[in-house]
Parts: structure tokens; C-alpha cells; sequence
């Protein structure tokens, strides 16, 4: 297309319009395995704008394909066409009636903020996906989302009560339910919308077409069916020949994967809260065979939860450090388990149906264990189960577990021969499939393991969907139970309905969108199941090296490619966890964890430059990556995008030089020792306005930024004195006096020797810079040189065993990280890994071995709140510092649920990404933290954390080890 049209197109909208090759790659994939470039992407700003967009591509013969948060596995969200993405700007909850029990937004909200704004109304949302803390509801309303609790609460259909939208004319329409009277009256209006009505009504009225439907259509007791579009559920209106006097075409357009309209506001029935008391059985089993075979007896008792995990799923979690420590209830090595979920009003209610559940488990003798879970520890559960989708896509290597034969649903009663011979099928083609999710709706998440970049398992890739298509057809079931048909499903819809129903549907959508505008090549007309995949068939692997090691994932190409695109780094600040917090001050795709792995993937694999790096693109998205790590723990697949920044730091400056900026940050351990020589000098420049701003604006540091005053101290000498003062002759450890504590945060260095020397420690000191500000900056060798000298000492301290203890997180943890990258031995790094702890982790270790007591603290009242660095959060926990700070035996402790403090290191200096670190830690921490009364000790551990809660609300905190310091007796 001319671009001129676009450039035209872009001047007439109040949102944006971004036709660069960036968006176009971030907007080329969602969770599935296609990737189609678009023409643009579109971020509308309000319903005057998708009006232009509708009438420009009906004017052009382009597609529209709408997008909230790219989650989908089917392929709906991508497309050749203009990408309209409404999770930035249409994010209004628009009102609530509490009476009718209804609240009307927008449909870019999230499932589980909406849920958080009903809860103090005592309402809520019910379908439940596994992603519901970054999915939206104008999606869950295109893929008639269902989720976990749908055995309880219904699907998405069930809810949508009302839908204003945009139709392919580009003309306004609302609908609602109506009596036959309404309708009627409806369809004789001289509007588009009105001949949709009258078209419908022609169509649906024959009887013959009804019976056509009703005979071919899924079973209706599977509740969770999507396969095409839901004319099934209109024919239960009298107005064509059911029993409802009602008919609603929201039930039509619920499951329509945006391809009959598109939706500006949507009206949903909610329920009222669940009863408030829970609990979870969860039954262990030997064989997938028994499992299956329990799900009927069990489903009579009422559940609110019946999820399954296979153990393929289970194996995974053993590797994923977010959710190792979620799966304490699996006993022994099950080959399924299922997590059965019972509510009550009371107490009394509840250990009743729990006596009724776990007496059915019993007499059916097939569960080897059914561990009862309660409180916080059902959450961790729910939280493993959910997990389940991303973690398939932390397999190792290019054979994955693909989407596409994942979404079959059938009558509970048919699901243990379904699967049967879905098992037969399966070994057949010589596979071992996944089986996990909604045992309790009759949908199991089964996926083939393939590599989709051979033409070899390509071609299974259809032969095994067309197998098990054939097969649920034989059940009556719905091939789309909740996922939807998308491209990989779409095709499939004839042999599952039959033709002249398929045929119906064309119909319908014609009578909707007679030219296609809306996402084509969905549902209808569907593009080739096996085409427009992520990755090209057969191709030469790119060679790309590296400095640092990627071989954990076969290379960094397949480091990128572990995303799958589930998309849990779009979960807002609202949410639990710290991943991508540039994204949570920017809204921005290119700023999640996904955006950054698709951009380094496609610029991979589709540059023709000597350095494949060499990107400007590339240069983009990992600009505000404040490499902090949370997603090496939080992201299933374990995308590690600290690793892959840091590489691409060091490849592209390879070729396009390193700018004095950042080498002063870089070599800024260099600047502070020469500065520390002459202290006084160097604080007075820095605290001088004229010449800190001067130095400032050369360096290209915010001038809102004060710099941190440096310091020169003999550790040696003062550890001696303590020595000297003090019995010592306790166990033997290292203290890390890192650059950081070396040169910038004196007092707590002197805090942590003090602290260990009173309690009885024989503390021997190892001074060394550990390589962070290098690594930060892309400064590989450097750091890598530093790593090597500093290994060697390590070892020593290993061998002796002399635990190596560190006050700053990112530079004791750089030993358990980024040191494993450089390629050393790994017996080596291992050793030292193990070797070194946080000071708070130290602590809590002796705590436990009752070597230190809370006898020897204060019994003071105190309230103290903790702010952790995001690499211990990422790389160790939270619960150690708390644990530590708990030792003064009236000290009241607690954990603010803070993210990322915004200032990681250097990027909250430099003057373009002043904003952006304020605005990250304006979203929890500094609220957090104003709200604490004066007499509250705020305890953060991480230099960067400090200086930035300073900055941010003049506040000073502590590190941990001056909180006990001045807590300790002895």
C-alpha cells in the first residue's frame, strides 16, 4: 500500500498509527505459532477512531484484526492487514449497577483488575483464564473465554449482556436482549444494521437449516463449545422456534473472534463472590487412566475447581524458580493429579462436603494420595496450574509442545475413551503428549510435541489436527472449546458441522462484514493451518556468537525463542511480581519480556547485516529494560532478557562504538577510587550546583539526580579493631566488601562488619569489584576479566569453607548469575554459586541453627517496612530479609509489595529515562512509603533502591544490616 495512505490515515486519528518495522514485528505473533507482518498497528483512542479505521480498510480491501493483549493460541491476533490494539487507551470501567448486578466498561480491562474493583461490592467476574491477571475482556468476549471456574460460573457468553459496537460500514450499533417483537421491528429499519436483522431472521427461520444445526452442532451439554459461530444458542429464542422469549445476538457476536463487529463497550452480568470458605483436595494418581476415570464420580460433588496436570507439566515446574516452590503439596512422581475445589459459608458446611468429597476418593481407591489444601496454599496451587501454558514453552531446543489440538472438549461421561483414543492416535504418530487444565469441563490441554521448523513434523502438525478432529467429531464435541478456531482450528470447522452448516456460517458473516474487513481468515475462509508459522521451514540455522554462554538454550536464537508469547509480562503493576516494569510505566508492547524476545528473534533471523545485532530496532526495545531480572524467574518459559540485553550491548557497541557516557558508568568503580583519594574535593564538586549541573548535562545525567558522595576507609584496620573489642571465635565467614560498599556506602560496610563481628563471627574480608556497572553497560571483556580474577579467590574460600557473605544484592548475586555466563568451568562457578549468600540469607541460616537469637536484639517496638532488590526477588527471596529483620522479637515487619524501585543502577540517571524511573516507582514504592509514618524504618538492601526512595520521597532507608546493628544488645 502507498504510504502516503497510511501517512493520510495516521493524521486523521487522535490515537497513532505506527507503520515502522518494529511494531509491524512486535504485532507479527501472539501465543500461537503464526506470524503474519501487518500492514500497521493502529492504537485507536476512542469510537470516532475505529470508525475511520473500519471505513479506511473497507475503502483499501484490508483487514482489521483486534487485539487486546495478544494472548491468544489459535492465531485470531495476527493478520495482514492493520492491527488495532485497544489495551492502551480504551481501559475504562464505565459504570456499575449494583442492583442488576452489571458493570458496562471498555474492552481493554483486565480480568482480574476488573475482579479487584468488584471485590468491595462483594461481585465478581467468573470465567477465569490462566491468564487472567494480563488478558482483557474484549478478548475474553471474542474467544468466549472460559477458564478453570466455568464449571461453576458459566463461560464468557453467558455473561455478556450488552455490546456496543462498530459495524463494517463503520456505522454505531448496541446490542441487547430483545423480545421477538423487538427484533422484528428491529429488522425492518432501513439501516445496516437492520438488514443484519432482517438477514438473520431469513436464514434462522427455516426449520430445515435448524435441525441441520442442532444434528451436526457440538453436544449441548459441553458448555465450553466455539467451534464457528454460536447460531446453536440462537435458536433456543421463539422467534426462531425455541422456548426463550428472549433472543440476544451478544451470544452470536461472544465467541465471533472480532470478525462480525468490532467492540467499544461491552455490559456484563456479574455473580456475587464465592462462599468464603475453600478447600482443595488433590488426588494423586499412578496412570492417566485412573485419573480420567475419577472425574465423573468426583464432578457430582459441586466443585468450583476440577483442574488436571500431567506429568510432563509437573516435570517443568521442577525447573522453573517461581514455581518450584509452588508445587510442596506433589508427593511422590505422579503421572496426573487433580486439584478439586470445594466452598462454604462456614466451617461446618465446608469439612461436610469435604467428608463427602474425600469418602468418594476413597471408595474409589484409584488416588494414591490426596494431600487437603487450604488458605494461601490453595492460591499456590491455583498459581501452578495456571503456569502450565508458558511453562510447556521452557522445553529446551526446537521440539516444543504445540497449540493445536489443544482445545477439544467433550461430555464428561465421554472423556475417558476420548482419550483413550486420543492416546492411540498419539502413539501412533510416536509421541508423548501433554495432558493438562479442565478435566472437571471435559477439556484436556493436549498438545503433540513438534518441531515446527521441519517440513517433516509440519506435515504431522496437520495429519495429527485432522486425526484428532476426526475424532472429537465422532464424540459430537467442540474442536474450539475455549482457545478458539483462529487460523489453526478454522479450517477444521466443515468436517466438524458439516457443510451446509459451514455454509450458514459464510452466510452470517457475510451478512455482517460483506467485504471482509473484519480479522479475515478466521472462522471463515480460514488461511492454511500449516502455513505463516512462526519460523521457516527447513531453514539453515542462523550461526550467531556470543560472548556470553548461551548453551543452557542451545544458543541465544532459542534463548529468544522460549517465548511463546503467553504474555505474563503484561500484568500491570496490580498484579503480584515485579516483570517488566518499564512496560508498567509505559504501556508499551515493545517494553514487555515478549516484545523484547519476538524483536530479538526477528531481527535474528531476518538480518542480512555482518552483525546481525546492529539494529537501531534492537537498540529500541531493550532501552528501557532496566535489567532486573524478574523475568528469569517470573516468565514460565524463562526468558532471561538481562542475559540477552546484555549481549546485544556488547555485540552492537562492538560495531557502533561505546559512548563516554557509558564508559564513565561503566568504569565508574575507577572514578570513584580516584575520587575517594581526594573525598572532599570531589563531594564539594558534586555538591555544588553550578558544578554538578555542568557535570550533569556533559554526562548526560538528569539534573534532578544528586550524586552519591564517595568515601575512602581502611576496612582492614577497622575489622581488626573490632577484633580487637570483641570475642571472635565463632565461625569463620567472608564479608563481600564489594565497589559499591567500597567507595559509596561506607557507613554500611561498617554496619555489616560490626554487626557479625558482635555476634560472635570471624570475619575475614575479600574487597573486589564484581562486575556489575560492566556488565550493565554491555562491557563483556571487561567484566568477564574481573569475574576470572575474582573466581580464582572464591574458589579458595569454597574450598575452605568460609561461606562468602555480601551487602549489595547485584554484586554478591552476580556470582550466582551473570558469572555462569562467561563460560568457566562449571563445577567451578557452581561451587562458588553456592558459596556466597546475601547477608540477610546468611542470617536466616542462623536463625534457623538457633546460632543467633532474638535474646541478642532489643525488645524495642518498632515497625519496619521492607523494599527488596529486584536480583534478590529474581535470583534468591524476600523472606530471608524479613525473617532477619524479625529478630528484634517486637519488631513488626512487613514486605511492601513494591515491584521495581525504578533506578537500577544507572538508567535512573540518565536524563532520558529520568521520567520513566520516577514513573515506575510512583506506581507502588513511593505511595508505599509516604504512607509510613515518620517513625517507621523503611529497610531496603539495594544501593540504587535507596538513592532512588530518597530522591523520590526525601526518606532515608536503611540497610538491613544498620537496622540490627542498632537493634543488637550484644
Amino acid at each position: 500500500m502507498d504510504k502516503n495512505y497510511l501517512n493520510s490515515l495516521e493524521r486523521e486519528l487522535e490515537g497513532t498509527l505506527h507503520s515502522d518495522e518494529l511494531n509491524r514485528a512486535l504485532y507479527a505473533t501472539d501465543a500461537s505459532v503464526y506470524r503474519k507482518i501487518p500492514l500497521a498497528v493502529a492504537f485507536p483512542r476512542s469510537t470516532s477512531d475505529i470508525q475511520k479505521l473500519v471505513k479506511f480498510a473497507a475503502t483499501h480491501k484490508i483487514g482489521l484484526i483486534p487485539r487486546t493483549a495478544g494472548t491468544s493460541l489459535a492465531g485470531q491476533c495476527v493478520g495482514e492487514g492493520i492491527v488495532v490494539d485497544v489495551s492502551r487507551h480504551f481501559t475504562e470501567i464505565i459504570s456499575l449497577n449494583k442492583e442488576l448486578k452489571q458493570v458496562t466498561l471498555q474492552p481493554g480491562v483486565v480480568r482480574d483488575e476488573l475482579n479487584a474493583y468488584l471485590q468491595p461490592h462483594g461481585l465478581f467476574f467468573g470465567p477465569n483464564t490462566s491468564t487472567a491477571n494480563r488478558c482483557m475482556i474484549g478478548g475474553m468476549v471474542g474467544n468466549n473465554s472460559s477458564g478453570t471456574t466455568s464449571i461453576q460460573y458459566g463461560v464468557t457468553r453467558d455473561k455478556v449482556v450488552g455490546l456496543k459496537t462498530v459495524l463494517s460500514d463503520g456505522s454505531l450499533a448496541e446490542f441487547h436482549s430483545m423480545t421477538s417483537a423487538e427484533y422484528l421491528a428491529k429488522s425492518k429499519e432501513d439501516t445496516f444494521e437492520g438488514n443484519i436483522y432482517k438477514s438473520l431472521h431469513k436464514e434462522l427461520s427455516d426449520r430445515d437449516i435448524r435441525k441441520e444445526v442442532i444434528e451436526k452442532f457440538p453436544k449441548e451439554s459441553i458448555h465450553r463449545r466455539n467451534t464457528g459461530y454460536a447460531v446453536d444458542e440462537l435458536f433456543k429464542a421463539e422467534i426462531f422456534h425455541g422456548e426463550e422469549e428472549h433472543i440476544n445476538l451478544c451470544k452470536l457476536l461472544s465467541g465471533s473472534e472480532g470478525t462480525l463487529a468490532f467492540t467499544t463497550e461491552i455490559t456484563l452480568q456479574l455473580d456475587e463472590l464465592p462462599p468464603p470458605k475453600a478447600a482443595m483436595v488433590v488426588t494423586h494418581y499412578k496412570s492417566l487412566e485412573d485419573c480420567l476415570e475419577d472425574v465423573a464420580p468426583l464432578m457430582k460433588h459441586g466443585l468450583h475447581l476440577c483442574e488436571m496436570m500431567d506429568k510432563v507439566i509437573l516435570d517443568c515446574t521442577k525447573n522453573n524458580r517461581e514455581q518450584l516452590k509452588n508445587r510442596f503439596f506433589v508427593e511422590g512422581d505422579p503421572m496426573a493429579l487433580l486439584m478439586l475445589e470445594v466452598k462454604a459459608e462456614d466451617d461446618a458446611g465446608l469439612n461436610a462436603q469435604l467428608e463427602a468429597l474425600l469418602s468418594t476418593i476413597k471408595t474409589s481407591g484409584k488416588s494414591y494420595a490426596h494431600p487437603v489444601l487450604k488458605g494461601a496454599d490453595i492460591a499456590k496451587a491455583i498459581a501452578l496450574r495456571k503456569a502450565g501454558l508458558g511453562l510447556l514453552g521452557n522445553m529446551v531446543g526446537d521440539r516444543k509442545a504445540v497449540a493445536c489440538i489443544e482445545d477439544t472438549a467433550v461430555a464428561i461421561e465421554d472423556l475417558s475413551e476420548f482419550i483413550g483414543e486420543f492416546t492411540a492416535i498419539m502413539k501412533g504418530y510416536g509421541q508423548e503428549a501433554v495432558y493438562y487444565a479442565h478435566a472437571g469441563a471435559g477439556e484436556l490441554h493436549l498438545r503433540p510435541i513438534l518441531d515446527l521448523k521441519k517440513s517433516d513434523d509440519v506435515k504431522l502438525f496437520r495429519a495429527i489436527t485432522t486425526d484428532v478432529a476426526k475424532l472429537t467429531k465422532k464424540y459430537k464435541g467442540s474442536f474450539s472449546g475455549e482457545h478458539g478456531d483462529g487460523i489453526v482450528r478454522a479450517e477444521f470447522i466443515p468436517l466438524m458441522i458439516g457443510e451446509a452448516n459451514y455454509e450458514l456460517l459464510k452466510r452470517v458473516k457475510s451478512c455482517f462484514d460483506p467485504q471482509g474487513v473484519f480479522n479475515p481468515g478466521k472462522i471463515v475462509d480460514p488461511y492454511p493451518m500449516d502455513a505463516s508459522l512462526r519460523y521457516e521451514i527447513d531453514r539453515t540455522e542462523p550461526e550467531i556468537s556470543t560472548l556470553l554462554d548461551f548453551s543452557d538454550s542451545q544458543g541465544i536464537l532459542r534463548a529468544a525463542e522460549k517465548c511463546n508469547g503467553s504474555g505474563d509480562c503484561r500484568k500491570s503493576h496490580e498484579m503480584q511480581g515485579a516483570m517488566c516494569p518499564s512496560y508498567h510505566a509505559t504501556k508499551n508492547e515493545k517494553d514487555t519480556t515478549r516484545g523484547r524476545a519476538n524483536a530479538l528473534r526477528e531481527f535474528l533471523t531476518q538480518s542480512e547485516k555482518p552483525n546481525p545485532f546492529n539494529h537501531e530496532e534492537l537498540k529500541e526495545v531493550f532501552d528501557l529494560c532496566l535489567s532486573c531480572k524478574a523475568c528469569s524467574g517470573e516468565c514460565p518459559s524463562n526468558v532471561d532478557v538481562a542475559a540477552l540485553k546484555a549481549e546485544f550491548q556488547y555485540q552492537y557497541q562492538e560495531t557502533n562504538g561505546y559512548s563516554l557516557r557509558n564508559k564513565l558508568f561503566a568504569y565508574n568503580t575507577r572514578l570513584n577510587r580516584l575520587g575517594s583519594k581526594v573525598a572532599w574535593l570531589t563531594n564539594a564538586v558534586y555538591s555544588s550546583p553550578v558544578l554538578s549541573g555542568a557535570l550533569k548535562k556533559s554526562a548526560g545525567v538528569a539534573p534532578a539526580r544528586s550524586f552519591p558522595k564517595v568515601s575512602s576507609f581502611n576496612f582492614d584496620r577497622y575489622l581488626q579493631e573490632l577484633k580487637d573489642q570483641h570475642n571472635v571465635n565463632g565461625k569463620k565467614i567472608v564479608l563481600y566488601i564489594d565497589e559499591f560498599t567500597r567507595y559509596l556506602d561506607v557507613e554500611i560496610g561498617k554496619d555489616a562488619l560490626e554487626l557479625l563481628v558482635r555476634l560472635g563471627y570471624d570475619v575475614e574480608l575479600f574487597k573486589a569489584e564484581s562486575g556489575r556497572t560492566y556488565i550493565s553497560k554491555g562491557f563483556l571483556k571487561q567484566a568477564r576479566k574481573l569475574a576470572a580474577r575474582n573466581l580464582e579467590q572464591l574458589k579458595a574460600y569454597s574450598e575452605k569453607n568460609w561461606p562468602v557473605v555480601g551487602i549489595e544484592p547485584s554484586a554478591i548475586l552476580s556470582f550466582r548469575d551473570e558469572y555462569h555466563r562467561f563460560g568457566f568451568d562449571k563445577s567451578l562457578t557452581d561451587q562458588v554459586a553456592r558459596n556466597s549468600y546475601l547477608l540477610e540469607e546468611f542470617l536466616s541460616d542462623e536463625i534457623t541453627s538457633g546460632r543467633i537469637t532474638s535474646k541478642q536484639f532489643t525488645r524495642e517496638h518498632k515497625t519496619v517496612k521492607i523494599h527488596g532488590h529486584c536480583h534478590q526477588k529474581a535470583l534468591a527471596n524476600q523472606k530471608v530479609t524479613f525473617d532477619a529483620l524479625n529478630l528484634p522479637e517486637n519488631y513488626k515487619v512487613s514486605i511492601i509489595s513494591s515491584g521495581c524501585c525504578g533506578m537500577a543502577g544507572s538508567f535512573g540517571y540518565e536524563k532520558e529515562h529520568y521520567q520513566t524511573s520516577m514513573q515506575i516507582g510512583e506506581l507502588k514504592l513511593f505511595p508505599s512509603v509516604r504512607k509510613a509514618n515518620g517513625d517507621t524504618i523503611i529497610a531496603a538492601n539495594g544501593t540504587s533502591c535507596r538513592h532512588q526512595i530518597f530522591d523520590g520521597t526525601k526518606r532515608t532507608a536503611l540497610h538491613p544490616a544498620t537496622v540490627l546493628l542498632q537493634a543488637l544488645l550484644v
